[in-house]
C-alpha cells in the first residue's frame, strides 16, 4: 500500500495539534487545568484540545482510533482491526508541565501489529518527524505548512534519516522522568565492555527519534510504557533502518495486543 496520502493527513494533524498545545503552553495566563488518571499520570486540557482536534483529522480516512485521551474500547473490538492509528496527542506531559519543551505529538498508523506510518511533532523547536513505509523516514526543521505543502515538497525540504554521523562512543539516551535500577545496570554493563560510552538524557518519544536519526546508538527502556509511547517512534525508527525490540534484542514490539503496555524494550 502506498501511504503518502495518509502521511500527509497525520503531518497536517500532528503540526496542527502542536499549534493548538502551544497556544496553552505559551499563555502566561493560561491553565493547564492539571487533573489525574487512574494510574496517576497527569492530563491538562492541552492533552484534550490536541486529541479533539487528531481524532477530527483522521476521521476522514478509514481507519479506526486508539488514542490515549479516547475512551476506552474493549479488545473484542479491537482485536477485529486489522489497521488502526494509535495516537499520544501529547506525549511528555511531565515534560509540558515543567516547561522543558521535551514533548512531542505522535500518531502512527499500526497493520497487522506493525507500525507502518508515522509522524512525531515536536510544537516547541517545529521540528518534524515523520516516515512510511513506502516513503522512508525523514527529519525537518523549522515546520511550515501553512502553504499546504505536499509530501514530496517536504521530504525535498527535509534530511532524510539516518544521518550519517561518526561517534568516538556508545551514545546511550536515557528517560529523564523514568530511570531505574534496572536501566542503570544495563548502561554500566555496556560500560565493562571496554568502549567509550556517553550517556545522554531526554523526554518523550525523543529519545526513539534520536536512534532513529543517528544521535544516539541505543535506547534502553526498562520501565512502564504504553503501545502511544512508541508506535510513531517506532515506524520512525524501522524506516530508519533501526527496530524497537524485547530485552532479547530480536523480536520486534507488536500492537493492538490486549494488554496495551509494552514490555522492556531496546532501541537499536
Amino acid at each position: 500500500m502506498n501511504y503518502a496520502n495518509y502521511l500527509y493527513i497525520a503531518i497536517r494533524a500532528a503540526v496542527d495539534a502542536g499549534k493548538s498545545i502551544m497556544d496553552i503552553y505559551t499563555d502566561p495566563e493560561a491553565d493547564f487545568e492539571i487533573e489525574r488518571k487512574a494510574d496517576n499520570s497527569p492530563l491538562t486540557r492541552a492533552d484534550k484540545a490536541a486529541h479533539r482536534l487528531i481524532a477530527n483529522a483522521l476521521s476522514v480516512t478509514p481507519y479506526p482510533l486508539l488514542s490515549e485521551e479516547g475512551s476506552e474500547i474493549p479488545y473484542e473490538e479491537r482485536a477485529k482491526w486489522e489497521t488502526l492509528w494509535i495516537v499520544d496527542p501529547l506525549d511528555g506531559t511531565k515534560e509540558f508541565i515543567k516547561k522543558n519543551g521535551e514533548f512531542t505529538v505522535n500518531i502512527a498508523l499500526v497493520a497487522k501489529g506493525v507500525p507502518v506510518l508515522g509522524v512525531i511533532y515536536v510544537p516547541v523547536r517545529r521540528e518534524l518527524y515523520f516516515a512510511a513505509d513506502t516513503e522512508g523516514a525523514y527529519k525537518l526543521k523549522d515546520v511550515d505548512c501553512s502553504n499546504q505543502p505536499s509530501i514530496d515538497e517536504l521530504k525535498q525540504k527535509a534530511v532524510r534519516l539516518p544521518i550519517p554521523l561518526a561517534h568516538q562512543s556508545i551514545v546511550v539516551v536515557a528517560s529523564r522522568s523514568h530511570q531505574t535500577e534496572e536501566t542503570t545496570a544495563f548502561i554500566e554493563n555496556l560500560r565493562k565492555q571496554g568502549k567509550p560510552l556517553t550517556l545522554i538524557s531526554s523526554g518523550s518519544s525523543l529519545k526513539i527519534c534520536l536512534v532513529a536519526e543517528g544521535s544516539a546508538d541505543i535506547y534502553p527502556r526498562f520501565a512502564p510504557t504504553m503501545e502511544w509511547d512508541t508506535a510513531a517512534g517506532h515506524a520512525i525508527a524501522r524506516a530508519a533502518g533501526c527496530n524497537i525490540y524485547h530485552i532479547d534484542e530480536k523480536t520486534p514490539l507488536s500492537y493492538n495486543k490486549k494488554d496495551l503496555h509494552n514490555p522492556w524494550f531496546i532501541v537499536k
